[in-house]
């Protein structure tokens, strides 16, 4: 667990630096776009955060590489390199999107092209699903569904990109839960050594995220743009996706073995890598289902992603963003808290997480639906209202 804290502290540290020094190059010379009708903030805002990010990842696998703990990870090379090499892809895209806005086949192009690599040369693919054991016996499926599930991933977690702090910080608390996660899960197998490629790359994002937040945060300075989100969505993927090859599906399918639970006891192990990403998920599913319903392109920008809502229902920018973390932290614990319920034997097996998890709904439910009153009071009529500038969003 050393080894971990340090490769989180490493990330974080390395990730902050390059990030202010990312933040002051962009000032000097003007490496930001204008403002958008879709965007919240007013200001132009440098986008280049997700250079920093990146670096501060590509730094934390470097330093692995010399690590006799992580050498586990280093044992099939071509995986790390396709992933950095993906990795690579998807931030030069991601620049020259915040730069000059891409056209959205050119980026979708690229994202396709970037799992390609990970699944085909990389070798990192859903070979198994631990529901009740069952292997992906064709490799064409596995090929397919690995990059439609890192495609949709990136999107997802891109899509919410639109509040300051909101990604890093969800992306950081699902990190966070996903690292107890496969850290646990790999323990629970047997396997000789905690130290896989799924808890490393969780660790590494979770120090980048860390790392990025202070000149993020409301009000934020820089921006990870389409780089960072693609990123960060990329490695989450590539992380559920190393999961399934770090135990024994037919173990975490026998309910003896594995938590006692009959009814979710075999679900767990794919549940929660998909709970952690379900608010982006969600986001996504709904702004394409919304976009092609009015004959529009599925990535066509609109105002009316879960933040805009937020916005428009009377929650401030930070409100809104703190919501969406409770949400995420909500979501993701219940699910990790059944496991460890299950995994533990525990009174109920999973249905502490369940209880935890009815609670937080109704707490969220109505923090969500309630904008507080600070900001009503804020959206109160004044006397004799001076006339309003158009809204820029």
């Amino acid at each position: 667990m050393k080894q971990y804290v340090f490769t989180i502290l490493l990330t974080a540290a390395i990730t902050f630096v390059l990030s202010w020094a990312v933040w002051r190059l962009s000032l000097r010379y003007k490496l930001y776009p204008g403002i958008r009708e879709r965007d919240v903030h007013k200001t132009p805002t440098p986008r280049l955060g997700g250079v920093a990010m990146f670096l501060g990842v590509v730094a934390a696998f470097a330093v692995s590489s010399q690590h006799p703990f992580f050498a586990i990870i280093w044992t099939q090379p071509q995986q790390i390199y396709a992933l950095l090499g993906a990795t690579a892809l998807i931030v030069v895209i991601g620049v020259l999107d915040d730069l000059w806005d891409l056209d959205w086949m050119i980026k979708l192009g690229a994202q396709f092209l970037a799992a390609g690599l990970i699944a085909w040369f990389g070798q990192l693919q859903i070979y198994a699903l631990p529901i009740g054991g069952m292997t992906i016996f064709s490799s064409w499926v596995s090929f397919t569904l690995t990059v439609f599930s890192i495609v949709i991933v990136m999107n997802a977690v891109n899509f919410i990109d639109g509040l300051d702090g909101l990604v890093a910080g969800v992306c950081l608390i699902a990190n966070v839960v996903f690292f107890a996660y496969s850290y646990m899960v790999v323990r629970d197998t047997g396997a000789s050594t905690f130290f896989n490629l799924a808890s490393f790359i969780a660790a590494v994002l979770i120090g980048a995220c860390i790392g990025f937040l202070p000149l993020n945060w409301s009000p934020a300075r820089l921006f990870m743009g389409d780089a960072g989100a693609l990123m960060l969505g990329l490695l989450m993927a590539c992380s559920a996706i190393a999961i399934t090859g770090s135990f024994d599906p037919a173990i975490v399918g026998d309910n003896d073995e594995f938590g006692r639970s009959q009814l979710l006891g075999a679900f767990i192990p794919i549940l929660l890598p998909v709970v952690v990403v379900l608010l982006p998920l969600l986001d996504f599913g709904l702004a394409v289902i919304r976009r092609m319903s009015k004959g529009k392109s599925p990535f066509s920008p609109d105002r009316k992603h879960l933040h805009h809502r937020m916005l428009d229902m009377g929650h401030s920018d930070r409100d809104a963003v703190l919501i969406f973390y409770a949400w995420t932290a909500l979501v993701s614990l219940s699910v990790l808290l059944m496991y460890i319920g299950t995994t533990l034997q525990w009174p109920g097996d999973y249905l502490f997480g369940v209880a935890y998890g009815i609670v937080g709904i109704a707490a969220c439910l109505v923090v969500t639906f309630l904008p507080s009153h600070k900001r009503a009071v804020h959206a109160a009529p004044a006397p004799d209202p001076a006339p309003a500038q158009e809204d820029a969003r």
